[in-house]
């Protein structure tokens, strides 16, 4: 049995975690690290320091599900310590994602970061990747519920720099049109588009666009509650056992 820590246990996703987690006969969940020592509604211990949590309840795995900041140190500190970690935070710079790749070569201790824990939001993903061999004019749309911090989401950026490994560089729309309202035209990574809406209401939603002479084609996914993370976290937890290596992105553990 894997003995799981969970980071931010009283988020959205980390009430997730926390159900899925109890409920599997595969983890433990041996204890969770927040920032409040009382207010948690399940019978695990509750650490405010992470150094205390690890010492004393020796966790094969930390799902950190805070913040880029948070998740940085706490996902440091893991490693530092040869304890596997899954992170679901977005954020990172590629500074950071350096450093954590480097700090699992040197512990040879597994990491993976997820920008999106949704199997199908992967597929979605590994699909706009195929498709961009052969249509490459593409614009991707995210939607989040209006509490989400970052823009564009790490799913979107993902899903631009995997289509960018197949894509050739280049600015798309007429060569010379004008933003009377700047923004208008969204981000814009190596020419591809990139928009983010937040509204209440939403969970996670993307739709990536592909145009071509006479046609265009859509692939879209939704997640209309955190529940459909949790398959996705699950592999994780599990994959990261086997590995001593970092992994940026759930589509390397699908064929």
């Amino acid at each position: 049995m894997i003995r799981v820590a969970i980071a931010g246990p009283r988020g959205n996703m980390g009430k997730e975690a926390v159900k899925m987690v109890m409920m599997s006969s595969n983890f433990d969940l041996i204890a969770v690290l927040d920032s409040k020592e009382t207010m948690i509604p399940f019978s695990c211990p509750v650490f405010t320091d992470l150094d205390q949590l690890i010492t004393e309840c020796q966790p094969d795995v930390l799902v950190d599900l805070t913040s880029p900041e948070l998740g940085m140190k706490h996902t440091t500190l893991a490693l530092e310590n040869k304890v596997h970690a899954v992170v679901g935070t977005t954020g990172f710079s590629e500074r950071d994602l350096e450093k954590l790749k480097n700090l699992c070569e040197h512990h040879q201790v597994g990491c993976i970061i997820a920008p999106n824990f949704s199997i199908g939001a992967v597929l979605m993903m590994k699909f706009a990747e195929q498709a961009a061999r052969y249509m490459s004019d593409v614009e991707i749309i995210e939607m989040h519920h209006d509490r989400k911090l970052d823009a564009p989401s790490g799913t979107a950026l993902k899903t631009a720099e995997m289509i960018g490994t197949l894509r050739e560089p280049h600015q798309q729309g007429h060569p010379d049109e004008k933003e009377t309202h700047p923004g208008a035209r969204g981000a814009s990574l190596d020419g591809i588009r990139l928009h983010s809406v937040r509204l209440p209401g939403l969970v996670a939603h993307q739709q990536v666009l592909f145009g071509g002479n006479g046609q265009l084609l859509t692939l879209r996914h939704d997640s209309f509650n955190r529940e459909s993370f949790m398959p996705g976290v699950a592999l994780c937890i599990e994959e990261v056992m086997k590995r001593n290596t970092f992994i940026y992105g759930l589509e390397h553990l699908i064929d």
